[in-house]
């Protein structure tokens, strides 16, 4: 699509919006697979002065329903494979279903607002909500974090020191309900530049489309670069053309960092922080290759501490908890006060920072090393894993007594959940 064709295409989606109610300060939940009708859909919502929701199309039925209610959406968007899955729990959902591709429900081509509408005009506040992104807790209960127009600024003021532009082309690989993927997509699309979307990443897809379309700019996460770099042509592949690459949502391994650096052209950035926002570091491994064992320094404008378990600031070189601020930061847990509070930690002049649940000190360079995290989550080809949905799902087979699930290292992924499941007197786990 032009520039011309997607926002006619956007003024059609958003008039159709308003037509069913949809206003400003609304929500439009979105599940489904990638494509351009998603990011239509998404930019439409905000269009018209309502939050983008965006759902993990793997969440359970009962989490979807949950999460649909939570933002209080007035249209969903969803595919056929998640629309039947909410068939089980149809009840509790009252909300009007369009499919952006399939049958299940009206169409999208069949639902848009006739050629020419135009929505109604809004004002947006900075403060008002963007998007809400849900990322579950320890518990595995999902939380809405919800991220004003002003942090979605601030990722675009970011991504202007990245090179992005009107003459970027972005190869999208990852979600579109993943924060990973907005940071990158978002930027692109509001410097005007091009957007290669694909519906699911496959290594040599990418590299396919990557020299094919001379692209200059993804947002990889770890496991990525490792499938990406594990190909035994890899080399053969024109990658000339990329100016900058970046990684987040989880550990980068040193040794992929400099594997990366060494065999694939263009800058490589490391992004250290959370979908809630607060602070983050960054990397520029290209500047720095003797500092890949870290994340890197804080970016511009953001405050990165390091707390003790009695809350208060640690100096350099000591071990804590890493806390952040920024202009990037969430408002808060949709609906959820005391989960926010949680999130939370003030300095002695009353700031507000984010409580990241890692453990890290700052070297002699100001160079952030993390070690552990507090959290006992699992984070999995960039994705949280939380034990406990895992034990729970273990729990219901008639030979398990107990369970525990761990992560454990593992080159593909990341990391893996590994159980360990204690049977039943007389069962076989055969």
């Amino acid at each position: 699509l032009t520039f011309g064709e997607f926002d006619a295409l956007i003024d059609r989606t958003a008039a159709a919006m308003q037509r069913d109610g949809v206003g400003d300060k609304g929500a439009v939940a979105i599940c489904a697979p990638s494509s351009i009708e998603y990011v239509t859909v998404f930019v439409a919502a905000l269009r018209v002065g309502a939050a983008a929701c965006p759902l993990a199309p793997s969440s359970t039925p009962e989490q979807l329903a949950a999460m649909v209610r939570d933002c209080a959406a007035g249209l969903l968007f969803v595919d056929d494979s998640a629309s039947a899955a909410l068939d089980g729990v149809a009840e509790k959902l009252t909300v009007k279903r369009i499919a952006p591709e399939g049958s299940a429900n009206p169409s999208f081509a069949s639902w848009l607002a006739s050629e020419g509408s135009t929505p109604a005009k809004v004002e947006i506040d900075p403060d008002q909500p963007f998007n809400i992104i849900y990322s579950s807790g320890t518990t595995g209960t999902p939380k809405g974090i919800v991220q004003p127009h002003k942090m979605r600024w601030g990722h675009v003021r970011r991504a202007e020191a990245l090179g992005y532009g009107p003459d970027s082309i972005t190869v999208v690989s990852t979600p579109l309900y993943s924060n990973t993927t907005l940071v990158s997509l978002i930027p692109t699309l509001v410097r005007g530049g091009t957007i290669v979307l694909m519906r699911k990443f496959d290594a040599r897809g990418f590299l396919d489309l990557s020299q094919k379309h001379r692209a200059t700019h993804a947002m990889l996460v770890p496991v990525q670069y490792r499938r990406l770099m594990d190909l035994p042509d890899f080399d053969r592949f024109d990658l000339s053309s990329y100016r900058m690459k970046t990684c987040t949502s989880a550990p980068f391994p040193a040794d992929l960092k400099a594997d990366v650096l060494k065999r694939w052209p263009g800058g490589l950035v490391e992004i250290y922080g959370m979908t809630e926002g607060g602070g983050s570091c960054l990397l520029r491994a290209h500047e720095f290759p003797d500092k890949l064992h870290t994340v890197g320094q804080p970016a511009p404008g953001h405050d990165i501490r390091i707390v003790g378990e009695d809350g208060k600031e640690l100096p350099r070189g000591q071990t804590g908890e890493v806390v952040g601020k920024s202009m990037s930061i969430m408002t808060g847990y949709h609906n959820q006060p005391k989960k926010t509070a949680e999130a939370e930690w003030y300095s002695p002049e009353g700031e507000r920072f984010i409580r990241t649940g890692d453990v890290g000190r700052f070297d002699e360079d100001g160079f952030l090393v993390l070690g552990d995290r507090k959290k006992d989550m699992i984070i999995t080809g960039g994705f949280n894993v939380y034990p406990s949905d895992i034990e729970a799902e273990l729990a219901k087979h008639p030979a398990v007594a107990e369970s525990a699930v761990v992560g454990i290292p593992s080159r593909e992924w990341g990391e893996t959940p590994a159980a360990f499941a204690g049977l039943r007197e007389g069962q076989s786990a055969v």
